[in-house]
């Protein structure tokens, strides 16, 4: 867990011994850091560098030697605190320029406006998908067609997802095809029966995005995720005729 804190401020394994060892051995040449925290010379004397540069050690020239210290614990505080404001200035960036300059290079219709997955993995794609385009939408609602067979495979690789969409406030209805299927926090459902056995499928209507989840054979679900307002309105539209009969 440590690791994954300290490489989220760019310091790697052997950044944090060295750090580790500065801290223990107050202001050192190269060679003493180098032996103390079991990194050799040459790559203590680059990470040196770069952690001076990040504002985490400093140095008193000595003679011809150069000694090295730690800065206090607390400056890993301010560093995180700086690349916060960098990520969120990044953030603001992205939402408001760059992507946006980024949907000016598509055409209005091409290849990639549709998607396809497949697995385990690319159903858990699909339905992360699903919570981030709804989550940025004012309406937070989207629409599902579900039929019985497709609903114990689903959720296999997200088993988290409903609990997720719940905490980000995001509404689903639900026409349930066949038997089967309960009501969740923030879900209203509703059933159309069937006369036999009917085919695994999942449609999420969430414009401007409609995905289309099947099984290709007993455990092994695919997908198909068409990017057009037009197709997800027209889904929508559908959707809530039939609502509204049901």
């Amino acid at each position: 867990m440590d690791d994954q804190i300290f490489a989220q401020l760019g310091l790697d394994t052997r950044a944090v011994s060295i750090y580790r060892s500065l801290l223990s051995l107050g202001p050192s040449p190269i060679r003493t850091i180098a032996e103390r925290s079991g990194v050799n010379r040459g790559t203590t004397y680059d990470l040196l560098k770069q952690m001076q540069q990040q504002g985490i050690v400093a140095y008193l020239p000595k003679g011809k030697r150069r000694y090295f210290s730690a800065r206090e614990p607390e400056v890993l505080l301010q560093l995180a605190e700086e690349r916060k404001v960098q990520l969120d200035q990044t953030i603001s960036q992205l939402k408001t320029r760059i992507i946006p300059e980024l949907h000016h290079l598509k055409p209005d219709f091409s290849a990639a406006n549709v998607q396809f997955y497949e697995g385990d993995a690319g159903i858990e794609q699909v339905l992360r998908d699903i919570l981030s385009q709804v989550s940025q939408q004012d309406d937070k609602q989207y629409r599902v067609f579900s039929s019985k067979p497709i609903r114990p495979l689903l959720y296999r690789p997200f088993p988290t997802f409903t609990a997720q969409r719940v905490q980000r406030g995001i509404h689903v209805r639900v026409i349930a095809i066949g038997d089967g299927g309960e009501s969740a926090e923030l879900s209203e459902r509703k059933w159309i029966k069937t006369e036999g056995p009917v085919d695994a499928a999942y449609i999420a209507i969430y414009p401007p995005r409609c995905a289309i989840i099947s099984l290709a054979s007993d455990n092994y679900p695919t997908a198909v995720v068409i990017d057009s307002q037009e197709v997800a309105m027209a889904q929508k539209i559908i959707f809530d005729t039939l609502w509204g009969y049901i």
